[in-house]
């Protein structure tokens, strides 16, 4: 499959907690990364999400948000995934940032420029990539 989302994680899903209108699914990502999704409970029906279900994640990199610094213990915000920055890409307004994952996973954010600056993300640099489970699309092969 090819998509324009820049962020795109394959592996099981390894939770589904349903709720009346939306259910929070989890997808254990190949290399061990955790991403929780919330998708309608229709969603979730018609894609036949259960427990060991293999499935995908695509996030789209302008939907991360970038922190150095910070204390990721203190957002509201169900992705959190801790890494350290392999590349920066800049244009003439923003920046593709890339991040990899302790297990390997690149996590690739859309910033501004000034935001690259201010931050000092630059290769080697640790940071987090945070994402709301709202801004996950769940899907499944075939």
């Amino acid at each position: 499959m090819r998509t324009s989302a820049r962020n795109h994680f394959s592996g099981e899903i390894s939770a589904v907690k349903p709720g009346a209108v939306n259910d929070e699914v989890t997808l254990r990502a190949d290399g061990g990364l955790q991403i929780v999704a919330i998708i309608t409970h229709g969603s979730t029906a018609s894609l036949g999400l259960a427990a060991g279900k293999p499935a995908f994640a695509l996030v789209k990199a302008s939907s991360v948000i970038l922190m150095v610094d910070g204390d990721a213990s203190k957002v509201s915000t169900r992705n959190v995934i801790a890494g350290t920055v392999s590349s920066v890409t800049k244009g003439a307004v923003n920046a593709e940032v890339v991040l990899a994952s302790p297990g390997g996973a690149q996590i690739a954010a859309i910033v501004t420029n000034e935001s690259v600056d201010r931050l000092g993300l630059a290769a080697g640099k640790q940071a987090t990539a945070l994402f709301k489970a709202s801004s996950v699309i769940v899907g499944v092969d075939g």
